[in-house]
């Protein structure tokens, strides 16, 4: 038996890793994290209005449900997890993260700003999810961190390998790359060896409530509009400053666009000009303000190069060929990986065949088959 601290969301993924670890016999702990801006107000234990210091047990709901996420964190989720919880009598806490959670929201507005396509989720996993959590997990000397991710832990030959999950349709593992290598050996991923329907069946046997609930598709603090509309009320002074023309890759000058924080790489809806034929985003110039469209065999690209690159594996261990997954709902392709220097934090890709639709911002994952080699940022 170990203790086990295990981020619990409300979602019906953590709400069976919470049942799996337990009947496994382990001491678990459960903590909801609360980042998001309205977190403090929804996931308050008490009736002053304000939020909470410390590490506080969430108060269940007191009335109906939300009708939609308030934040990254609503009180329904809070409520979910609490009766989860209780069901399986862990100890559960909110645990307040809501600085940390501002490094995630400027990040992700100054890559739109900067003319990147920004993967919120992917940075909460490394810098909140695997890396606040293990320091509180340190606190209360807990032996390992879970999570509700479609991802596999294998432990081979002395090592601790990060796969994908068998569920190959809700495989999360493109989302933990950046995980701290020292970190494999505490890591534990109960569902990953689960169909996302055997979960559900699970969970509805087990006479969970959460049985039937909706995964979240959204960023978890764009609830409402487009992710441009959160730039710029986030970033007021900006309003205006980004904006530009829309030229052809041949430099024609074809419309002018409000900000290139409304655009992203493959884009073809909503490009404000109408061309005849389906053109593309190909590239996004932040200098300029120009977003350059083309068609669509100028989205391809033979090659990639990648930064902040962080590896699961020794430099000796990369094969000669690999697989690398440049988006989260894609498939690797097949591709050779040279490190630009010592340590691999650069590193360039070379496809097989070119791939549409490199963007800069979005990951660059490596793959040896199901496991989870390392990756980087598409500069």
């Amino acid at each position: 038996m170990a203790r086990v601290v295990l981020a619990m969301s409300g979602g019906v993924d953590s709400s069976v890793a919470a049942h799996l670890l337990t009947d496994a016999g382990h001491d678990v702990i459960g903590v909801f994290m609360r980042h998001g801006e309205e977190s403090a107000q929804q996931c308050r234990v008490d009736d002053s209005g304000g939020p909470t210091a410390g590490l506080p047990v969430v108060a269940p709901m007191a009335h109906g449900r939300a009708d939609h996420k308030q934040g990254c964190c609503s009180a329904t989720d809070a409520a979910d997890a609490r009766r989860v919880a209780a069901k399986f009598k862990i100890p559960f806490y909110a645990l307040d993260l809501q600085q940390d959670f501002r490094r995630i929201v400027d990040y992700f507005v100054d890559d739109y700003l900067n003319g990147r396509t920004p993967n919120p989720c992917v940075k909460c996993n490394h810098w909140i999810k695997f890396g606040r959590l293990f320091d509180y997990a340190a606190g209360v000397d807990a032996d390992y961190v879970a999570t509700g991710h479609y991802a596999r832990m294998v432990r081979q030959g002395g090592s601790n390998r990060l796969h994908r999950g068998r569920d190959q349709n809700k495989d999360q593992s493109y989302a933990l790359f950046g995980i701290g290598r020292d970190r494999l050996s505490r890591m534990m991923l109960p569902v990953g060896d689960f169909t996302k329907p055997q979960i559900r069946e699970m969970a509805e046997s087990l006479g969970l409530g959460v049985a039937a609930k909706k995964d979240s598709q959204e960023i978890c603090f764009v609830t409402q509009g487009h992710h441009s509309d959160f730039v710029k009320a986030r970033r007021p002074e900006m309003v205006g400053a980004t904006a530009g023309d829309i030229v052809t890759t041949e430099g024609d000058v074809v419309g002018q666009h409000a900000g290139i924080e409304a655009f992203t790489i493959g884009q073809r809806k909503k490009l404000g000009v109408a061309m005849g034929e389906p053109y593309f985003v190909v590239r996004i110039d932040p200098d300029t303000k120009q977003v350059v469209i083309g068609k669509k065999p100028e989205l391809q690209r033979p090659r990639l190069s990648a930064v902040d690159g962080n590896w699961l594996v020794d430099r000796s261990e990369l094969p000669p060929k690999v697989g690398v997954q440049i988006r989260y709902n894609s498939t690797a392709k097949p591709a050779s990986v040279q490190w630009a220097n010592e340590n691999g934090t650069e590193f360039d890709v070379q496809f097989d065949d070119p791939q549409e639709a490199i963007a800069p911002g979005q990951a660059a994952v490596v793959y040896d088959g199901d496991r989870v080699l390392g990756g980087g940022w598409i500069r």
